[in-house]
């Protein structure tokens, strides 16, 4: 750990809203494609330094259920990265010790990206260093949705009492089933919106909105965001004493 996090509490779970690509893009007079490509540079650098930080989980907002409404040959691109981004996890999940999983409603997602998918987890699962969670066609409402769905089916097939419905039983049927919840949220370029993400996760997280985007976002940033997470005093509503 660095010696200017000494003694600071790290958060362990860390949720990032990765934006400002396009703006990056813009302010240099470059497609957004190639804003969207920076921005997948930054995720392996921040991941990285993350972990060495302490943090022991990080999950990343890389596309919502919304960003199909983009042009087509952003979306496009976006998932050619995402492509990309799968073929080299394998082998920067080995050599960073990474575990990788995927949340969001994977099946309408190209057959091809579904199963690279399934081949990063799988040869991941084992991985005991930073727990990395990809959002990808994920949405907040829809994650509800789904997992109200599942319970629903439950009940009609008997299997399950509609008293015995609490919310640790919601929360084992949501796709961050088994993650802790966020401390921190992270959304870059200064917007300050959750855009549907996360939703029921985020109920007791503290949220920092830098103005840096994306694709700059740095290891000195990601300090700067723990240390304001230190100034915060949780109390997940009570009263402190």
């Amino acid at each position: 750990m660095a010696q200017e996090l000494e003694n600071m509490m790290i958060p362990k779970h860390i949720a990032i809203i990765l934006d400002g690509n396009g703006r990056w893009a813009k302010k240099r007079g470059l497609p957004r494609n190639a804003g969207h490509k920076a921005g997948a540079k930054a995720v392996e650098r921040i991941c990285e330094e993350a972990y060495k930080a302490g943090v022991e989980y990080v999950t990343l907002y890389a596309f919502s259920t919304e960003n199909w409404s983009r042009p087509k040959d952003e979306v496009n691109t976006l998932m050619n990265i995402l492509r990309d981004y799968l073929s080299d996890s394998l082998a920067n999940a080995k050599k960073n010790n990474m575990k990788v999983r995927v949340i969001g409603d994977r099946s309408v997602l190209a057959p091809d990206i579904i199963e690279k998918i399934k081949i990063t987890e799988e040869a991941s699962k084992d991985y005991t260093g930073l727990k990395l969670q990809i959002a990808i066609n994920y949405g907040g409402r829809d994650e509800i949705v789904r997992a109200a769905r599942k319970i629903a089916d439950e009940i009609k097939a008997g299997k399950l009492e509609p008293s015995k419905i609490d919310e640790e039983l919601f929360e084992n049927n949501l796709d961050t089933a088994g993650l802790p919840a966020p401390d921190l949220l992270i959304r870059t370029s200064g917007e300050q919106r959750l855009s549907n993400f996360l939703l029921w996760q985020l109920a007791y997280t503290e949220f920092y909105f830098p103005d840096t985007l994306w694709p700059d976002f740095s290891k000195k940033d990601l300090y700067e965001a723990i240390k304001y997470y230190n100034t915060r005093d949780r109390r997940y509503g009570g009263v402190k004493q």
